[in-house]
This record gives structure tokens, sequence and C-alpha cells, in this order.
């Protein structure tokens, strides 16, 4: 492998984003303070990851070349297999770059131990020079990642490193027909979490926070688990599925494997949308006529350790 170019994928900080909506950084912070907030956090926020993010490019300048790609563009750019990429930011950021990343190693580097919990960063600015070194010299560990796929009827699919969301694009009732394992429902619901063994501690995480805590308020002392999903192994949940004469809730979560798909038929007119890791604005349509399978993709992403 002869690696040309290092591509740094990074987001806009929280401060950076403020200060294009307000235009100056005064004017964001008069907002912000105004409304009995605290415009310092955001301020160094900011610092430690434009002092991780120059830190950086400082380092891998003296190894191989280097440009950055902001997030926002990273679903239109071309990934080749004479690069490398390396995410600085959030482990989100990681989960909307593997998508992308067509399986060329990717390094995760954590800019801030104190503010993200840094599970898909492995790497911090004081030792991911050694993880770049490998890959271009090819003697390098990596962790293969399955991909969630959603595939539409009409041919149409979509990839996800963490989980899907099959449902409503607004806060309104998803309607739609579940078949799963031979049976077959209709529900009303605020919509399906499919997750990945990546996304576990993800959004599925807090649907197990919401589900433990209301159930802890009747039985004391109760022990929550954790879902522990095998490389080749999806895990749906239902979100609050609704119980009425036309609806039933006895589908509520499942393990979608390599032989057995998950299968949604959508019952709604208009605002029905399938979306991947969080990113609204790269969706599916899913309206009435539209029957998704969920499955496991051929994909994969390779996250270097």
């Amino acid at each position: 492998m002869n690696i040309e170019y290092a591509i740094i994928v990074k987001n806009k900080t929280r401060l950076e984003l403020l200060i294009e909506r307000f235009n100056t950084k005064a004017q964001a912070k008069f907002y912000i303070e105004r409304l009995g907030g605290n415009f310092n956090d955001y301020e160094i926020e900011n610092e430690i990851f434009q002092n991780s993010l120059q830190s950086l490019q400082l380092q891998l300048s003296k190894v191989v070349k280097n440009k950055i790609v902001e997030r926002n563009f990273v679903s239109s750019f071309i990934f080749s297999e004479n690069q490398l990429i390396i995410v600085i930011g959030q482990d989100g950021l990681v989960a909307n770059t593997a998508k992308y990343s067509k399986n060329i190693p990717i390094i995760g580097v954590n800019p801030d131990k104190e503010r993200y919990d840094g599970v898909l960063l492995p790497f911090d600015t004081t030792n991911f020079i050694g993880g770049v070194e490998n890959v271009i010299s090819t003697k390098y560990d990596s962790k293969t990642m399955r991909f969630a796929e959603a595939k539409l009827n009409d041919g149409q699919r979509l990839l996800a490193f963490n989980d899907l969301f099959i449902g409503a694009s607004t806060h309104i009732s998803a309607k739609y027909k579940i078949t799963y394992n031979n049976s077959i429902e209709e529900q009303s619901s605020s919509g399906l979490i499919v997750s990945t063994p990546a996304g576990s501690t993800g959004w599925l995480s807090s649907i197990f926070n919401m589900s433990y805590g209301i159930t802890n308020m009747f039985e004391k002392n109760l022990k929550p688990k954790r879902p522990k999903l095998k490389d080749n192994e999806l895990l749906f949940a239902v979100r609050e599925p609704f119980q009425s004469v036309r609806t039933q809730i006895g589908i509520t979560a499942g393990i979608i494997k390599t032989q057995n798909n998950l299968t949604i038929e959508s019952l709604m007119p208009t605002s029905g949308v399938i979306f991947s890791d969080g990113i609204e604005s790269d969706f599916l349509s899913f309206n009435s006529g539209s029957i998704a399978t969920i499955g496991i993709a051929k994909e994969t992403a390779k996250l270097v350790i």
C-alpha cells in the first residue's frame, strides 16, 4: 500500500457554529450569557480542540501530505486506496466517516479525553503518529467493523455504522407492518432503532436507560444488563410501541443475523424516513408502498487499533 495522503476529517466546534449563526464571537457571547449560559465552556472546548488539531497537523506534516475535509463534505468526498483517514472529534464522527471510507484504514483521534468517551477513538495526539507510521509500513492492527443495511424494494439502500432509524420524520407516530421470525404485526410507535455492535453504546443504550429507569420504579434493586452483540449480529428495538384495537406490541426487540432479516412495510402516506448514524439530512423516503429489508451489509470498515 502506497499512502500518498492522509485525509483529516473534522467537524466544527460548537463555538464555530455559534459564530456562523451570530456573525461574530461577541454577538454569540451576548446571546449565550443573556440566557444564563456559560460561554466560557464553549471557549475552552474550542481552544482544546484547536490545539489538538494544530498538534496533529504539525506532527503529520513531517510524515505524510495531508488535507482537511469537513464533516459535511464527507458524503461526497471520493476516498481512494492511496489514502488513510484520520478522524479527530467525537465518536459519532468516526461512524459518519466509516460509511464512505471504502474500507481504507481509519485512525480515530480523541482531541479531548475529559469531554469525549472515545469508544471509537483509540488514539490521542501523543500517540496517533505511531498508528500513521504503522499504516504506511502496512504493519498495523485493525478491527473490521460491519455495517447495518436498509434496502428498499425499489433498490435504494442505506448503510449504518452505528444505527438505523426507521420511522416518521417528526414526532408523530410511525405506522408500519413489521415481519420478524415468521411473525407479522401492524404497529404504531416512535419508530425503530437498529443497532450494530459498534452502536450498542450509543442510541441503543439510551433506550435501555429509559426502560430500566421506568422499570426500577416498580422493581427495586434491578440489575441492568447490556447487550453484547457479536460481529454478525444487529439488535432492533421498537420505541414506545402503542397497543390498540388495530396495533400490536408483540414484536418489540430482537436479534438480526445473516439468516434472519427484519422486514418493515410503511403504512405512512407521508413523512416516513430511514436515516443512519444520526444524520437526518441523508435519508431514504419511507412512505406507503415502501418495504425495507434490514440486515447485515457486505461492506466493512477498517479501524486501526
